[in-house]
């Protein structure tokens, strides 16, 4: 049996407090780069190869944790990812150079990394379970806790140092691990309902045509992390040193992204209900590449914040999408794959565009999030049988 209506409902519930926390800790931590990028004195360049070690940190464990979902459980995983998590993000403002901080990134990618595995995995269950696209509704809940999370560390950003404010987010992200960790460990694992289509109602084996669709799906999931990975990174320092914005009003420009995913993924049960999955990701894709063109090239402050708030609509619903089909398909190795692919685009991006800031400038390397969009929604028309499936 899948299990009663409440145990859904208070898996959900559960499920989308973990989503909540791993994007309002994730967030205190991006809003805090150009002050850490001032304590390292790294170069936009070197500040990228550092950057790197989330996403190498990330892309490294995640197929690891595919395996461990299997041999432990989702929920078991969730749970001590959140923990390490919680404790690493609290380790780069300790560096004093590009290296070590580098390093330490290595540690909280690793956490960021194998907590999206493992409560992405948990979360296709459960949407296999209820039969509804709900999917959105949980990285809703990350992009709020990242909205929040970037809006408090604005206002902090004046009055607390790095140091201060993210050993802060180790404590609360301990105690709210601590909350919320129980009732999921007690909670199992739902399973499909006995009338659910045969290629809904269990995970298929990785053959060649099925790892075939998961990659497909990985590709939009890597173009899609390329620009939220690209807007987290580089957002706030774009607007803080190419439009002379304050430190609390360039974190305002992460903020109001974070607002407008978590907007578009509200809605996003009932966009894919009402759309599909293809015209849902060909319209994002391209609202995306028109938005970010936008917040790249914009003269003023808020014309930019305007171009972010278009791209955080655009981008909103692709990955949830991306990596539902690919864990639909192959369970959490779906999940792995295309996550490791998603993040993938994470670890091109942050050296990427910090090389193409010092050769050319900041606005013009983050054009290629548009290109990147396109490319998403070229995709997603061009699989749209297997993506209706």
């Amino acid at each position: 049996m899948p299990g009663t209506p409440t145990d859904l409902t208070r898996l959900r519930a559960v499920l989308t407090a973990f989503f909540a926390l791993d994007g309002f800790i994730f967030a205190g931590w991006v809003v805090r780069i150009p002050a850490i990028k001032e304590q390292t004195g790294a170069s936009a360049g070197t500040l990228g190869l550092a950057l790197l070690g989330v996403s190498a940190g990330a892309v490294v464990t995640m197929m690891l944790t595919g395996r461990l979902c299997h041999r432990y459980g989702n929920h078991q995983v969730t749970v001590v990812c959140a923990v390490l998590l919680s404790l690493s993000v609290s380790l780069p403002p300790l560096t004093h150079s590009a290296l070590t901080l580098g390093l330490v990134l290595l540690i909280f990618g690793a956490a960021y990394g194998g907590i999206n595995v493992a409560f992405n995995s948990a979360a296709v269950e459960l949407v296999r379970a209820m039969r509804r696209p709900i999917m959105p509704s949980f990285h809703a809940a990350f992009s709020l806790g990242g909205m929040v999370g970037a809006g408090l560390g604005g206002l902090v950003a004046g009055s607390l140092t790095p140091t201060q404010h993210l050993f802060g987010l180790t404590v609360l992200g301990l105690v709210v691990t601590a909350l919320i960790g129980r009732p999921l460990l007690r909670l199992r694992p739902p399973a499909p309902r006995e009338d659910s289509p045969k290629e809904e109602a269990a995970p298929r084996r990785l053959n060649a045509r099925t790892r075939g669709l998961v990659v497909t799906f990985g590709l939009i999931a890597l173009c899609t992390a390329f620009g939220e990975g690209a807007l987290a990174d580089w957002s706030a320092l774009h607007l803080q040193e190419d439009l002379d914005a304050t430190a609390g009003a360039a974190a305002i420009g992460y903020s109001c992204f974070a607002l407008a995913m978590t907007a578009g993924r509200l809605s996003g049960t009932r966009l894919l209900e009402r759309l599909g999955r293809t015209r849902t990701l060909v319209a994002g894709g391209t609202t995306a590449a028109v938005g970010m063109l936008l917040g790249a090239l914009a003269p003023t402050l808020w014309a930019a914040v305007l171009g972010f708030v278009i791209t955080g609509l655009g981008l909103a619903n692709l990955f949830p999408v991306a990596v539902e089909r690919a864990g639909t398909l192959a369970g959490p190795d779906g999940v792995a794959i295309a996550s490791t692919l998603g993040y993938g685009g994470m670890l091109l991006g942050p050296p990427a565009i910090g090389f193409m800031a010092d050769w050319y400038s900041l606005p013009a390397a983050l054009t290629s999030v548009a290109v990147l969009a396109a490319t998403a929604a070229l995709i997603g028309f061009l699989t749209r049988h297997a993506a209706e499936r």
